[in-house]
């Protein structure tokens, strides 16, 4: 047996009925979609440099699952940028990485994840309030899934503009969720990291995890999300909906 069907053996499903829920709010980057162009990575990059003044990147942060404003945070304070300085410049900074994303949004080429279209569809012919939980900033988020055709299923986002905990973020979606639906609404998230998982947990709400970015079942299931699928094909073949 191969790595992948291991994994696959290990997915979590108890009676998870994915269809429970009221809203559903999704991460971006490695979720809904994979963006392999740098566009964003090198708009990091040049708000280093030209706020900053530090020739530095982001390889060797473990950025999946942080926030933009973490990531920053965290390549800086490796070359010795911490605190108040960073602080200061921080929205010069955000400024220069929406600047340099919009400028080159030509270049962004995400491929979308397995069965998420049909996901999305599903979702939305059976009324779901569907939104956007992502560390990306605002516009960034936004570039890239009207980049992969997915804009018009959404009809809200939260991002790291103003939060840098992605705990932050996920509360601000059930907030949102509750704003427009009322306060017994329930919300499931949708997400591809550990961070995903405890920011979930965080904001008292159910979590989908799903191994279409970095990380594998094990890696994921040892955080006890609601469920663990391989992809969000088998929420379409294998999940319970009543």
């Amino acid at each position: 047996m191969n790595e992948f069907q291991l994994q696959t053996r290990a997915v979590k499903v108890n009676g998870f009925r994915w269809m429970d829920a009221d809203a559903y709010l999704f991460d971006i980057d490695g979720t809904l979609l994979v963006s392999r162009d740098r566009v964003h990575r090198n708009a990091l990059h040049q708000a280093m440099r030209e706020v900053y003044g530090v020739d530095t990147t982001i390889d060797g942060i473990a950025y999946h699952g942080k926030t933009d404003l973490g990531i920053l945070r965290a390549a800086l304070e490796r070359v010795g940028i911490s605190g108040d300085e960073f602080q200061v410049n921080l929205p010069a900074a955000l400024e220069v990485v929406c600047r340099e994303v919009s400028a080159n949004a030509d270049l962004v080429s995400p491929t979308v994840c397995s069965a998420i279209p049909e996901v999305l569809g599903e979702l939305q012919a059976a009324g779901k309030l569907l939104g956007l939980a992502s560390g990306n900033l605002e516009s960034v988020g936004w570039l890239k899934v009207e980049a992969a055709g997915l804009r018009e299923v959404f009809s809200f986002g939260c991002f790291s503009d103003r939060h840098e905990s992605r705990s932050e973020i996920f509360s601000q979606g059930v907030t949102e969720v509750q704003r427009r639906l009322g306060e017994s609404a329930r919300v499931y998230f949708i997400g591809d990291t550990p961070e995903d998982i405890k920011a979930a947990r965080f904001a008292n709400s159910k979590i989908v995890a799903v191994c279409t970015g970095i990380f594998g079942a094990d890696e994921l299931t040892c955080l006890e999300p609601d469920v663990c699928v391989a992809s969000c094909a088998e929420l379409l073949n294998k999940m319970p909906r009543e």
